[in-house]
């Protein structure tokens, strides 16, 4: 399994950001491989970041290659102020059940079993 966090500071949005945004997302859940995602938000450093979870490497590229998502990029100095992008591969994921999580019904043989 593969994630792909994107954090960035928010700047101005307009109707054509939301479009795209919406339209990316759809996508990106159409893929086959995707898993889900979760978003965070600091309001105090004016940050959102969105960590997307994918079964497969190949899979992310699916959504980095798409033309929405290049679009996207190509117009993203006008709605943020700045991002960073960090892909990485998850090695385990558990946890005790109170809480949904993406991964909650990924079956992951590395993971800890709690009895």
């Amino acid at each position: 399994m593969y994630s792909a966090t994107f954090t960035f500071a928010k700047g101005e949005y307009d109707d054509e950001f939301h479009q795209l945004d919406k339209a990316i997302a759809d996508i990106a859940k159409g893929i086959p491989g995707y898993l889900g995602e979760e978003a965070w938000e600091n309001p105090s450093a004016g940050l959102i970041s969105t960590v997307y979870y994918w079964d497969t490497l190949e899979a992310l590229q699916q959504l980095v290659q798409h033309p929405a998502h290049a679009a996207a990029k190509q117009k993203r100095a006008q709605w943020i102020d700045g991002y960073h992008i960090v892909v990485a591969q998850v090695i385990r994921s558990y946890g005790d059940g109170g809480i949904s999580h993406p991964l909650t019904s990924v079956s992951n043989p590395a993971s800890p079993h709690h009895s």
